[in-house]
């Protein structure tokens, strides 16, 4: 289980790539939606593509840093819990969707940059 200033670092990068996911005209739909395959960070609307954005902090770039860490069998994860999210939520099921990355590095006092991958992957 992550230690109280790890889990509250994600918090804060998750709600500074909210903040900045709404700063460009996507609407929030659903955060930290819960199933049995995981969870999806954030669902959003991006016009008419429903947009699952998983959120990556790393305050280092070891290990290939915030970006490298979708790997392929996180990837697997996010589509099985986008899967069962169109299924729950079935009013989205017909809208074009997208897998999207933000990923933030480095410390809370430097400011994070961010970096946000649209279409990070295909399923």
């Amino acid at each position: 289980m992550p230690d109280a200033s790890s889990t509250s670092a994600g918090q804060a990068a998750e709600n500074q790539a909210l903040g900045y996911l709404q700063g460009h005209g996507l609407q929030l739909l659903a955060r930290n939606w819960r199933c049995r395959g995981g969870e999806l960070d954030l669902v959003m609307l991006d016009a008419d593509t429903v947009v699952f954005v998983e959120v990556r902090y790393r305050l280092h770039a070891g290990f290939g840093g915030a970006l490298g860490s979708v790997d392929g069998r996180k990837q697997q994860r996010l589509v099985l819990a986008a899967t069962l999210f169109l299924q729950k939520e079935s009013r989205w099921a017909d809208y074009p969707c997208r897998f999207d990355v933000v990923a933030l590095q480095g410390s809370q006092h430097a400011g994070r940059p961010l970096q946000w991958l649209k279409n990070a992957f295909e399923c």
